[in-house]
């Protein structure tokens, strides 16, 4: 795997970008903003992970439900001052955030999506009380 820190974004508002790019720049972490047409692209190869090909697939589908984010090649502690630097600068809070796993390296933006967005509401419903 790349120990290159990448951070992809998906489907970011612009000016929360260029927040997101500048604390980047400060903390020496690659940013790079997924473009909708390679939505159907794995996250290995969006990270530029070695081994990874890019598929001969354009992505034609909806545009994602909410923003993500996504940490490559980064450990615990890099992620946590990274949110830690981001809650700082007062950058508006993006829901769906991810790590790169042995598990979802494969998935495509549409799959990574689905499975934040269940977590994110798994988190957040009211248990009824």
């Amino acid at each position: 795997m790349s120990f290159t820190q990448v951070i992809l974004l998906y489907h970011i508002e612009k000016t929360k970008e260029m927040q997101i790019r500048q604390l980047c720049k400060r903390l020496f972490i690659t940013v790079k903003t997924v473009q909708r047409t390679d939505y159907s692209q794995s996250l290995g190869y969006l990270a530029g992970i070695e081994g990874f090909a890019r598929k001969n697939a354009v992505y034609l589908g909806r545009e994602l439900p909410a923003e993500m984010l996504v940490f490559s090649g980064m450990t615990s502690e890099q992620i946590d001052l990274f949110l830690a630097e981001y809650r700082k600068m007062g950058i508006s809070p993006i829901a769906c955030k991810a790590v790169i796993t042995p598990v979802n390296i494969f998935w495509d933006a549409g799959n990574l999506a689905e499975e934040l967005l269940k977590e994110h509401h798994q988190l957040h419903k009211d248990p009824g009380i």
